[in-house]
């Protein structure tokens, strides 16, 4: 039986204005992320407190997406691809706020070495924020395009930026050996670290999100096979 349409139009209404706030997550997120990755670069204090300030209004968009959510769901009892669609974005904006804090974390130890000498061993940082960044841009975009090949593609891509973050671990311990006035840097690097390889592991969880929607599949927990 065909409802009526007013009924449909409220439901579609619904859900873009739910996909909206998500995106303007993301957004704020992106910003959040890219603003401490510079102020690591750049030594600049000020980018680093923009990414710390955006936090609050992600941490808001988080409930009231949670609360347009559950208000749909309530409402409307969604079934099969639209109900997929209402929990995907529901999943998706925790791992924003994840990676916004991620952000936070960064731009926090990023000014405590803005307050020493500069490390060379930034540059390993650098790589990392650049794999990690991509890889919740590329997430978002599949959830926009609702595109399941890309979504799956990024539990792959995660692997490179564990290796890294183990590869960085590994220098910052046998520099900070080295050089024990610098110990305090190179412990905040390898937190830093840390905090990439955790963006790119929510990154992943998008994409996950992502073949939800778009195909039904749940494929949290299956191990990586290499092609």
């Amino acid at each position: 039986m065909e409802l009526p349409k007013h009924i449909l139009t409220t439901f579609d209404e619904a859900l873009a204005a739910l996909r909206n706030n998500v995106l303007l997550m993301s957004s704020l997120t992106a910003r959040s992320l890219e603003n401490a990755l510079r102020g690591l670069r750049e030594r600049d204090d000020e980018l680093c407190l923009k990414a710390i300030v955006d936090d609050e209004e992600i941490d808001q968009l988080e409930k009231q997406v949670d609360k347009d959510g559950i208000e749909l769901l309530l409402r409307f009892q969604p079934v099969a691809s639209d109900l997929r669609r209402v929990v995907a974005a529901m999943k998706l904006s925790p791992n924003l706020e994840r990676i916004a804090d991620e952000s936070v974390s960064v731009a926090r130890k990023a000014r405590k070495l803005n307050r020493h000498p500069e490390l060379p061993e930034v540059a390993l940082i650098t790589l990392m924020g650049a794999h990690a960044t991509q890889m919740f841009k590329d997430g978002v975009d599949a959830y926009v395009r609702e595109d399941e090949a890309q979504g799956r593609a990024l539990k792959e891509r995660d692997k490179p930026l564990d290796l890294m973050n183990a590869d960085a671990a590994r220098r910052l311990l046998a520099r900070a050996a080295q050089d024990g006035e610098q110990l305090r840097g190179y412990l905040n690097l390898m937190f830093i670290a840390g905090h990439l390889e955790r963006v790119g592991d929510h990154a992943t969880n998008i994409g996950e999100d992502v073949v939800y929607a778009a195909a039904a599949e749940d494929i949290r927990h299956q191990p990586f096979v290499p092609e």
